[in-house]
């Protein structure tokens, strides 16, 4: 149950939040001088790839309220690998029925950050906290899951 401070209604139901989330690229050289793709273009191409998706395939009980691709592209050296691993960040708007609805996010390898804009306040019942936790548990299980057949190819 979200609770609104009093004189604080904000016109919508649910709740509002900012997602951001990082898309990695990975660059490819080529075979001999052509063909390469640098990480910031992977990166991009990431990020173009997955911004598609999230306008054109329907998230039940998420509503997209607006995209911002202004933050720039950045570059970091992958310790693990041994080379450059671009990000393209892209921060949502989002309206959703539930904090439930937001875990579909937040349990992503892309993650970086939310911020909740509205309600200023949220109360949950004993029951409504247990669904938010299962379902918590249920999208990092898929994610642990997934992760695994990566690694078993």
């Amino acid at each position: 149950m979200a609770v609104l401070q009093p004189g604080e209604g904000n016109g919508d139901k649910g709740i509002r939040a900012k997602v951001r989330l990082d898309f990695k690229g990975v660059g490819k050289s080529g075979r001999f001088l052509f063909g390469g793709k640098t990480t910031e273009k992977a990166a991009e191409e990431a990020r173009e790839h997955q911004i598609t998706m999230l306008r054109n395939v329907p998230i039940q009980g998420i509503q997209i309220n607006d995209l911002d691709l202004s933050t720039d592209i950045y570059t970091i050296k992958d310790e693990f690998e041994n080379h450059d691993v671009s990000y393209a960040p892209v921060i949502l708007d989002v309206s959703a029925d539930t904090l439930e609805d937001l875990v579909r996010f937040i349990a992503r390898e892309d993650f970086r950050k939310i911020e909740i804009i509205s309600p200023p306040t949220i109360s949950l019942y004993r029951t409504e906290m247990e669904r938010l936790l299962f379902s918590v548990a249920r999208e990092f299980k898929n994610m642990r899951e997934s992760l695994e057949r990566k690694l078993n190819k």
